[in-house]
């Protein structure tokens, strides 16, 4: 089973402040170590995989609702909980980060070796990187990576993109349970939050599945030389060059696709239906695909040196050439925003209000004894925050009705 979301945000600058990062680390810890000591770690991966209570713990514990250095901030509370040094004791993990703690991740998942497969755990994170940068392209460039992983290797990723473009950043997770593999060959995000919704080109999607057997034929069975002049033919066609057609005309005879009104195309979707630039790149990796011979669509996303605008110059071949044509779909929904949580303390930019250190540290000294009377076999409070949880939910139930 898979769970996956992804949330934009914009760009915010700025740094948290000391006093609240602080802060920040020590009541997320305790709300983690106190869902872990109720629920077990699996829990924990289930519910930080949903992008919306993802969002809804970085409110509670005075990040902006919409900042895109939420993922960075809760990913490092996260991991000044659950280091790889840990596992032994706590039974989850978080490894990885932004920048370059993103490409350390392989180097951490050694320190977990003879507890849990590492070398699964290191293809999960690559995959995964692979599915949501050159399977799904959205216009979003990686940047942070992470990835947590329970006693009972249930492995949670999350992966955010910037695109400076927009000024917005896009947050991807993805959930395997044990014995599950990560998929290449559906939609993988069944939770979407998203304030930006456009197209893509979504070669994980379930509709793709005609264009992604089309891209392994083509590169199985089509000579190197026959792909160049197709994709040379996709060019002109993107370009609008006067005499296209009646070369399209000409070089559609006796192929599966039929010609279509590229221009059309290029207004819906114009992230996938522009020119390839750097054609005799594409041209090595043709020759390097060529050599390893994937047999299915997650064996081509793996291949080292294969990026995403080879991935595009195929897939464009595979459309306009021969007919198939991939999903643009975005995968986004409209999630409930969980604005509402901003009010527990505030933001650290003032929104819905500055930061309430005061009600901030009492939260944290009632957590404190909450955990402290738990261990020590005292269900009262437990008990009490359940009927909450149960009657806030009604309300908002009624709410929304």
């Amino acid at each position: 089973m898979f769970i996956e979301g992804i949330s934009d945000l914009p760009l915010h600058e700025g740094r948290v402040p000391n006093y609240l990062l602080r802060r920040m680390k020590l009541l997320g810890s305790i709300i983690v170590r106190y869902m872990a000591e109720i629920y077990g770690p699996d829990e924990i991966l289930r519910r930080f995989s949903d992008p919306l209570w993802f969002q809804a713990f970085n409110n509670v514990i005075g990040m902006d609702w919409d900042s895109s250095g939420s993922t960075t901030v809760v990913l490092y509370v996260l991991k000044s909980v659950y280091p790889p040094s840990s596992f032994k004791e706590n039974n989850i993990a978080v490894l990885g980060g932004k920048g370059s703690d993103a490409r350390n991740l392989p180097r951490e998942a050694e320190q977990l070796k003879g507890d849990i497969d590492a070398i699964k755990i290191v293809s999960a994170s690559r995959l995964s990187a692979k599915v949501d940068s050159v399977g799904l392209q959205d216009g979003y460039t990686l940047y942070i990576h992470g990835l947590a992983v329970t006693d009972n290797e249930k492995t949670l990723i999350i992966q955010q993109g910037m695109n400076l473009k927009s000024k917005t950043a896009r947050r991807y997770h993805i959930l395997v349970d044990k014995n599950e593999t990560l998929s290449c060959e559906k939609d993988p995000h069944s939770g979407v939050a998203s304030h930006v919704i456009t197209t893509a080109l979504n070669l994980v999607d379930q509709e793709s599945q005609r264009a992604r057997r089309a891209l392994i034929e083509i590169i199985e069975s089509t000579p190197i030389e026959s792909i160049m002049r197709d994709l040379h033919s996709v060019n002109r066609l993107l370009k609008n060059l006067p005499d296209i057609t009646v070369y399209a005309a000409n070089s559609f005879q006796g192929k599966r696709g039929s010609w279509v009104n590229v221009g059309e195309k290029a207004l819906k979707c114009p992230i996938y239906y522009r020119p390839i630039t750097d054609v005799k790149r594409v041209a090595q990796a043709a020759e390097i695909i060529k050599h390893e011979a994937p047999r299915n669509f997650k064996d081509l996303l793996l291949i080292r040196g294969i990026g995403p605008e080879s991935i595009r110059a195929i897939a464009l071949v595979a459309d306009l050439i021969y007919g198939y044509e991939p999903s643009l779909r975005d995968p986004t929904t409209h999630p409930m925003d969980p604005f509402l949580y901003a009010y527990a303390h505030g933001g650290k930019d003032g929104v819905p209000y500055r930061i309430r250190v005061r009600e901030l540290d009492k939260t944290i000294e009632f957590f404190t004894r909450l955990i402290d009377e738990v261990k020590a076999g005292n269900r009262e409070k437990e008990i009490m925050l359940r009927n909450l949880a149960a009657f806030v939910s009604k309300v908002k139930t009624q709410t929304l009705n």
